[in-house]
């Protein structure tokens, strides 16, 4: 615990904090960024309190905290420009301190309990240039040691990018699943439980297909379309690895992920003037709603549409 912390608390307190924090890197082995970064939110509360009472904060004035006072921490942080994230994590900080001091009978942590974390926007990674989601899937075997790896990894990010499948949903797929290379939709299960009925491009029962014809493991409907090197499931680990392999190697950015190829077919179906409840069905998402925050379409082209659709801006050109 720094210096910094004596002119803020008592030396009771301090010695709970110490412990706390050893607690969190020993017992609950948490990372020393998720320490240093408790410390820091702890300290920050520390600090409001005494500044709110004009005296170093005591064990006391936590005993039993009150919902109101964790709201006006949390109100005089935003108005700091600390960001929802950040707050939600500082909060979450103090919990876990209340509830170290609550084992020992030292507080009562009801009152943080009581207090909602403030509402984080969803982060979602960015899409990936069309350019570059063609790249990442054409050359999605390069790196593989093996023809038939080569050949499994170009299946797995072309049903990613041309379905626009969760990774946990292509890995789901059955061993006979697109069997038939003349089959133009298949069934897929997702959150839930749902199955939805998506689209297949050429390219990905021809990509799907050359996986069949190579991989040497015996694809059964009971077991899954997709096997490690030693036959067993494939791991989404071992994709995403791959693919982070890949970009380095073609120059991509960080965002290429598997997961962004997903984001990537949507944004670009609705950049091409997919509609937006046909995606959404598409994705498999229940609500359209959340399609909507999901399929981002950039700034150029909606002032591209708006120039050429609204009236107002047809008339001025």
């Amino acid at each position: 615990m720094p210096d910094a912390l004596l002119v803020i608390a008592t030396p009771r307190l301090l010695t709970e904090t110490t412990a706390w924090l050893r607690g969190l890197a020993d017992e609950r082995r948490a990372s020393p960024q998720t320490v240093e970064a408790y410390e820091r939110d702890l300290r920050q509360f520390l600090a409001f309190l005494t500044g709110h009472q004009a005296r170093p904060a005591d064990l006391p004035d936590l005993a039993d905290l009150r919902p109101q006072e964790l709201r006006a921490f949390l109100a005089a942080r935003r108005r700091d420009g600390a960001g929802a994230r950040t707050l939600g994590r500082g909060l979450a900080g103090l919990r876990s301190f209340l509830r170290h001091l609550e084992r020992k009978g030292l507080a009562n942590a009801a009152g943080a309990k009581a207090v909602r974390a403030p509402k984080q926007g969803k982060s979602l990674p960015r899409p990936l240039a069309a350019a570059d989601a063609l790249s990442l899937s054409e050359e999605a075997g390069a790196l593989a040691s093996e023809p038939w790896i080569a050949a499994r990894n170009i299946a797995v990010v072309t049903l990613l990018y041309g379905c626009g499948l969760r990774i946990s949903e292509a890995l789901g797929l059955p061993g006979d699943a697109l069997a038939d290379p003349a089959a133009r939709s298949m069934r897929v299960t997702g959150k839930g439980g749902k199955t939805r009925l998506v689209p297949l491009l050429p390219a990905v029962t021809a990509a799907v297909a050359d996986y069949r014809r190579l991989c040497p493991f015996a694809l059964d409907a009971d077991l899954p379309l997709f096997r490690g090197a030693r036959g067993g499931p494939l791991r989404p680990q071992i994709i995403q690895r791959e693919v982070a392999k890949l970009r380095g190697a073609l120059g991509l950015p960080e965002s290429a992920t598997p997961h962004a190829l997903r984001h990537s077919f949507a944004t670009h179906l609705l950049a091409a003037g997919g509609d937006l409840r046909t995606i959404q069905d598409l994705l498999g998402h229940a609500s359209l709603s959340t399609t909507q925050t999901y399929t981002a379409v950039d700034g150029a082209r909606l002032l591209s549409v708006y120039e050429s659709a609204h009236p107002r801006a047809r008339r001025a050109g």
